[in-house]
């Protein structure tokens, strides 16, 4: 399968800048200390000047909830299957999230952006303002019905507010600096102002550094995650991951209506790594540790070879 220039002109800067930063951390030219610290100017600076300044002059309009919509139900079909196959547990909702969230933000921005340009972006932001709030809640009240569960069928558990836990999840994930920027970029757009040169311009070059600076640290992450004896489950977890997740939403999708530029910005996304945030919740619940570490580390470097296979292969649909 000869792979279409414009992917390939998409995938070749992504891997370029990502195996910089592993080489970098290999070298350990960053030293583990300031990972914080690059995440933060990342999630903190770089990613809420590209996220509002992108949605500054969108219309309402342009937003494809269909699209989002096909990508929620997928997700949520995938993680129902997989909490089916492995119980009603714990460790199976941690999988099933590992399963259904993607690394939207450091590799779906830039790799949307050069793939798709600002017309993708669009769609791929829209999916971004809700994809924390809807699959990290939904995740959440299910990992506190599954402890529920647990504590239930043992003597002297704690009892756990779901109320409390849920409304914190969701509070958690609107306010942050992702979906924060995005809205109030929205909004800022239906009020008909266009942003003074003096502020879109810093706006601009601060959006730029985004892509680089998030992608070369996915790199030095990638070189100091152990997989350990990890990496025969992480490998079989991953491929559900990158391939049978955009699968899914691409036949909900597709049965939706859903068609061209969005169906295959949806198809993208969902073959995207699995997100960091997972092993926030295998820490937090307490399961699955070294596997969720193994996978975040084994998922992403097999994205780079199925992601290029999914977006060659989306590019018949676009």
């Amino acid at each position: 399968m000869l792979l279409n220039p414009s992917v390939a002109g998409a995938l070749l800067p992504v891997v370029l800048l990502i195996a910089a930063g592993y080489l970098a951390g290999q070298r350990r030219w960053i030293q583990p200390g300031s990972v914080k610290d690059l995440s933060n100017l990342i999630f903190l600076l770089l990613a809420p000047a590209l996220l509002f300044r992108a949605m500054s002059t969108v219309d309402v309009g342009q937003l494809r909830f269909k699209a989002v919509s096909a990508y929620f139900i997928g997700s949520g079909l995938l993680f129902a299957l997989t909490m089916a196959l492995r119980g009603f547990n714990r460790q199976a909702a941690v999988l099933a999230l590992a399963n259904t969230y993607s690394n939207s933000v450091m590799i779906g921005i830039p790799l949307i952006g050069l793939a798709y340009g600002a017309d993708g972006m669009v769609v791929l932001l829209t999916l971004i303002s809700l994809h924390s709030v809807v699959l990290l809640t939904s995740a959440t009240v299910v990992l506190e019905l599954a402890v529920a569960h647990e504590d239930a069928r043992s003597s002297g558990g704690t009892r756990h507010s779901m109320a409390k836990t849920v409304l914190r999840a969701v509070r958690n994930a609107i306010i942050h600096p992702v979906p924060i920027p995005i809205i109030a970029g929205l909004l800022f757009a239906q009020t008909g102002w266009i942003l003074p040169e003096w502020v879109d311009k810093p706006l601009n070059l601060l959006g730029q550094a985004f892509g680089p600076v998030a992608l070369v640290m996915v790199g030095i992450t990638l070189a100091s995650t152990p997989i350990g004896s990890h990496w025969r489950g992480a490998l079989t977890q991953s491929v559900v991951k990158n391939l049978l997740h955009p699968v899914v939403v691409a036949v909900i999708a597709w049965f939706l209506g859903v068609r061209g530029l969005p169906l295959a910005v949806m198809i993208v996304a969902a073959s995207l790594p699995m997100g960091a945030k997972v092993f926030l919740f295998s820490q937090r619940y307490r399961t699955s540790e070294e596997l969720v570490t193994a996978r975040v580390a084994v998922s992403t470097a097999l994205g780079l070879v199925t992601v290029t296979v999914v977006m060659a292969l989306a590019a018949h649909l676009y």
